[in-house]
């Protein structure tokens, strides 16, 4: 009996979550009288369920049955003076276009506030539902001014947002963020939908002015951070870099921030300034790790910047900064970079190789033990010396199985197998490598994976395949024209193979590093025109708008060009970064 009770119920449950369904697929499909009959079905045996209440309002509203919906109405409000229920009555009168009796309903809705201000959850709800923001804002201030525990910034900057009152909206934000400094990260991100890139764009310049009068009136870092991220999205570094350093020299605790500025310069090669920000950290940090990431982000990037001419002042700062700090387990970094230096800038792989096996003789980890091995088997691919490559990549799987840097030595085997034409064997390992807990060495692995896997049986030979690592092999020994060159026999010998795309892309990166734009564009256009059903063609579109938008300055040709991308590639790697470049270049005035 106890078991035919619970599948009765749970039967009638299934039922009633069936009509249910039955009743929001006619509202949403528009047939109204259907709706409005499986919902006065639900109702009738569920009259506390509120969905089922609202869902009869409205539906009675696009019937434009507005006498129907006024007397459902009454007859709640006379079983339970809720006040959302007033809200309802008089957005009704609204539909019917007596504003003076709706206002009257909405008065009394917020007369429920005075009695008790909890009520206005529900009142100030009900009126957003109906896009009342006036009335919404009245709400929410009112319940405010009546109970100071309460603290409705947050639904008020967005009510002030959505009526387009910005200087409003900022002011409860950052309210907001005061009293709430864990929501800093949200608040930006909402604050970053009505910023514009630049720091001409009136949202920012009216941001700006409502931090600094915070400012005046309030000392507090948080605005000083907050000016700090502004100018960060307007990328004016050396603005930021001043209201970093005000922001130190009241709490000196860390430099962390200051050198995270430094970094974001970098990778958005504003040189001057990231100098000038490394060169601070060096001179005002007090404690040796500070110090030498500095020193390691500066060397880096004046190689970077450099040529063969300056190669010999930067050899004697390495070692100048060997010679201060000593070579241990807190300089690693550095020593790794000097060997990587000496092999790939100054081509001495030997004194590369001398200076790297020192390090490894000294007291350090097997972690640190293997990243230094990862570097002496990259000097020994460099030198085309594959199997004594390989020896350091398998000692460093051996010794630390199932971690990152395994990982990474597993992928250089891989990668190593696939320079000298063993593409069996870099294919076994690429398999392995796809599910790497690594998301860009599973991605780095499944691209070198299908390079090898469409075009390694297309000729038994596989002579268009070896002349494609041939030429990757040469980018890696930096030998550029070379890899151009190689690159060109596959485009004249194997017109008809699938790996003309990839060599047109690989070749026209290769062009655009060596800032020979025009060929890059030939052949991106090229890849475009002859592989759009290709895997590359986003990739392509992608590059191409790059070297129009900031190469040739020619704007509007890269906006038709993110345009590909955001409307025939929604699932390219590049949809979301080609939207803001495409909104930008649009002159959006929300982002």
């Amino acid at each position: 009996m106890r078991l035919f009770l619970v599948l009765f119920l749970m039967f009638s449950a299934s039922l009633f979550a069936q009509d249910e369904t039955l009743a929001l697929n006619y509202f949403e499909k528009g047939n109204y009288e259907k709706a409005l009959h499986e919902y006065q079905k639900l109702y009738a045996q569920s009259t506390s369920n509120i969905n089922y209440i609202y869902k009869i309002i409205e539906t009675h509203q696009q019937l434009e049955q507005f006498d129907a919906a006024e007397a459902f109405l009454l007859k709640l409000i006379t079983k339970k003076n809720y006040p959302a229920f007033l809200v309802e009555l008089g957005f009704n009168f609204q539909l019917k276009n007596n504003i003076d009796k709706a206002n009257q309903y909405y008065k009394e809705a917020l007369d429920f506030i005075n009695e008790r201000p909890s009520h206005v959850y529900a009142v100030a709800r009900a009126f957003q539902n109906h896009a009342l923001l006036n009335e919404a804002i009245n709400a929410y201030e009112k319940a405010m001014a009546l109970n100071s525990s309460y603290n409705f910034s947050i639904q008020l900057a967005q009510l002030y947002g959505e009526q387009g009152h910005i200087e409003k909206m900022f002011n409860s934000y950052l309210d907001f963020t005061q009293i709430n400094p864990a929501a800093l990260p949200d608040i930006k991100r909402r604050i970053n939908e009505f910023l514009g890139e630049s720091g001409n764009h009136e949202n920012n310049i009216l941001f700006k002015k409502t931090l600094l009068k915070k400012l005046q009136q309030e000392p507090n870092v948080l605005w000083n951070q907050l000016l700090s991220w502004l100018f960060i999205q307007q990328k004016d570094f050396n603005k930021a870099f001043i209201q970093e350093k005000a922001i130190f020299n009241r709490k000196p605790e860390s430099l962390d921030r200051i050198l995270e500025l430094a970094l974001i310069a970098v990778n958005d090669n504003d040189i001057e300034i990231a100098t000038q920000i490394l060169n601070y950290i060096i001179t005002t940090a007090q404690d040796t790790d500070t110090k030498l990431n500095a020193h390691y982000t500066l060397l880096q990037l004046e190689t970077k910047q450099s040529n063969a001419n300056n190669y010999s002042a930067i050899n004697d700062k390495y070692l100048k900064l060997f010679e201060t700090f000593g070579k241990f387990s807190q300089t690693l970094n550095l020593q790794i970079a000097y060997g990587h230096f000496l092999a790939f800038y100054k081509n001495d792989t030997n004194a590369a190789i001398s200076f790297l096996e020192e390090t490894l003789e000294l007291p350090i980890s097997q972690i640190q033990k293997a990243e230094v091995k990862l570097q002496l088997g990259d000097i020994l691919v460099l030198q085309e010396k594959f199997n004594q490559a390989l020896i350091y990549y398998t000692q460093i799987q051996r010794n630390l199985k199932n971690s990152t840097i395994s990982q990474e030595a597993r992928f250089r085997v891989a990668k190593a197998s696939y320079y000298k034409g063993d593409f069996k064997w870099a294919e076994s390992q690429l398999k392995i490598l796809k599910s790497s807990t690594s998301q860009l060495i599973a991605n780095d692995a499944l691209d070198l994976k299908l390079l090898i896997s469409d075009n390694k049986y297309e000729d038994s030979l596989q002579t268009a395949l070896k002349l494609y690592a041939k030429a990757d092999l040469l980018a890696f020994q930096n030998k550029k024209d070379e890899a151009i060159t190689v690159l060109n026999k596959i485009l004249n010998n194997h017109k008809t193979e699938p790996i003309i795309a990839q060599t047109l892309f690989k070749q026209g990166q290769l062009f655009k590093d060596k800032n020979q734009i025009e060929k890059a564009v030939a052949n991106f256009e090229t890849l475009i025109k002859n592989y759009s059903d290709g895997i590359l063609v986003d990739d392509a579109y992608f590059h191409l708008a790059q070297i129009y938008e900031k190469q040739l300055n020619q704007p509007e040709k890269a906006k038709t060009l993110y345009e590909q991308i955001i409307f025939n590639h929604a699932d390219s790697i590049y949809f979301v970064e080609a939207r803001k470049r495409y909104r930008t270049l649009r002159g959006d005035a929300i982002n």
